[in-house]
């Protein structure tokens, strides 16, 4: 056990972490919250994405973005929420150079999904995540700070781009009921699954696209009351949500043994150091000031409504996973697959066409031989490597496993098909059909244990030779043997020499 495990260890013994998580998500609509301004603004130069709405002047008035609130409907559907029959807006206050009018249209009294849950696996086995709630608001203008002239000592700047201000954002909260960093990490990347699979949200981290914020405290077990909660940002990768949450656990384990007051702030996540650091006090909801926003009327969602969006809902990933278990694949490779989107269409549309190959095949060949093409040739259309065909990638795989082509062989005509999508009847038709005759073979063991004496003798001294043997002959016959008859004829002659 390493130090950073004793330590973590220590801390659980005496304390109990209490955590929330809070991801806000981009939205993938054409046009933005409450305008028609364009979404697609990445790359695009600052402030030419804008208009006097997402702009905040004077007389402009909000319009509801209609697929936004599709995208948080099927959210909270995919995650079990309640969805109510009517919502409304609110006003949340604050002032920052990023938010133009000095408050953002958000939601807070009746959000668009509440009460929802999402079962994740962790190392400790399944836990169910609560879920509060999911809600509609606008995203913020972009800061981008500098020197006034690059390179000079000149001094610093800060420049808006309000090309962001407006687009959809999803808040989603959980309840305070996670225990451990690996649960925060696994939730935020079942999530992040779910968010891609019914297709609301591109969630690149990266990007910007999912931001993920921890609300952390610790009391000690046993105890009922919540102690002082630490928020935590910039968090850009999974890795990173665990990395910060656990040492944030640790940090203010350090304080409270030592006697140190904690109190409510937000603290950043600084990658490099691996650690922590103050970033400014802690606000509450009623610094916010919330009351209904007055230029939007309140949203009715009826059930028809909601019925049209969930007959939208594609398979979700945990059933997904459940079904391909079900299949054959263990559930390692099934959870690998499915948190590719890449393998996923692969996978499907592999089953599809190869309806009687067994699922452990193509799992087996979608997560390594195809996986590495698709890295340097992408995915076309087909859900298949670059040029390559999932018909022909089917009638390849079921020619390895009923024997007509030997591994080897077939190995080589896959890789042939996924470099440069020759039909696999061409592929087929360059190679001699699976040598199973037991005459020819024997021809053929019988010339190989002839040419190796000393691998004769070291089996009559009782080492085990025969898969030399067996690699030999499938040499000799080009891959084109029965690999399980050559490995039943060669132990045969085998025992024959004694």
């Amino acid at each position: 056990m390493t130090a950073t495990a004793e330590r973590a260890g220590g801390v659980l013994e005496r304390y109990e972490a209490v955590i929330g998580i809070e991801i806000h998500c981009q939205l993938r609509t054409v046009s933005k919250m409450f305008c028609a301004c364009s979404t697609q603004y990445d790359g695009a130069a600052p402030n030419t994405h804008c208009c006097p709405t997402c702009l905040g002047l004077p007389g402009a008035l909000p319009v509801i973005n209609r697929a936004a609130v599709e995208h948080v409907i099927a959210t909270g559907l995919a995650i079990g929420a309640s969805i109510p029959a009517r919502t409304q807006w609110e006003r949340k206050n604050y002032f920052y150079p990023d938010l133009p009018k000095g408050y953002q249209i958000s939601q807070y009294a009746i959000p668009l999904a509440a009460n929802g849950r999402l079962a994740i696996e962790t190392s400790a086995g399944l836990f169910t995540v609560d879920i509060t709630r999911a809600h509609l608001e606008e995203d913020t203008a972009k800061l981008a700070h500098g020197d006034v002239v690059p390179g000079s000592t000149a001094g610093r700047t800060t420049l808006v781009d309000f090309n962001r201000s407006g687009a959809p954002l999803m808040e989603i909260v959980t309840e305070p009921c996670i225990r451990t960093a690996e649960q925060a990490r696994r939730y935020a990347e079942e999530l992040q699954l779910v968010l891609r699979a019914i297709g609301v949200s591109d969630a690149d981290m990266e990007r910007g696209q999912m931001r993920v914020e921890a609300n952390v405290s610790l009391r000690v077990r046993g105890t009922q009351p919540f102690g002082t909660r630490v928020e935590v940002k910039n968090m850009n990768s999974f890795r990173s949500v665990e990395r910060a949450i656990a040492f944030e656990i640790e940090r203010q384990a350090a304080a409270l043994d030592a006697g140190e007051p904690l109190w409510m702030e937000t603290r950043g996540w600084d990658d490099g150091r691996q650690a922590t650091y103050h970033m400014r006090s802690k606000e509450t909801s009623e610094d916010y000031r919330y009351f209904p926003e007055p230029d939007l009327p309140p949203l009715r969602v009826d059930e028809a409504w909601i019925e049209a969006v969930r007959a939208g809902l594609p398979e979700l990933p945990a059933a997904r996973r459940e079904r391909y278990v079900a299949a054959g694949i263990t559930p390692y490779d099934a959870a690998v697959i499915v948190a590719d989107p890449g393998m996923t269409g692969a996978f499907e549309a592999i089953s599809a066409a190869a309806a009687s190959l067994p699922a452990k095949e193509i799992a087996n060949f979608v997560s390594g031989m195809h996986a590495r093409a698709a890295k340097s040739a992408g995915i076309n259309d087909r859900g298949t490597a670059g040029a390559s065909d999932p018909a022909s990638i089917a009638v390849l795989l079921s020619a390895i496993a009923d024997g007509s082509i030997g591994r080897p062989i077939g190995r080589d005509l896959l890789d042939r098909h996924l470099a440069d999508g020759t039909p696999a009847a061409d592929l087929l038709a360059t190679v001699a059909s699976t040598i199973s005759d037991d005459a020819a073979l024997l021809g053929h063991i019988d010339a190989v244990i002839a040419a190796n004496p000393k691998a004769v003798a070291d089996h009559r001294a009782g080492k085990p030779v025969a898969g030399f043997f067996v690699g030999q002959v499938m040499r000799a016959t080009g891959g084109a043997a029965d690999a399980a008859k050559v490995t039943a004829l060669v132990r045969q002659r085998l025992d024959a020499e004694g």
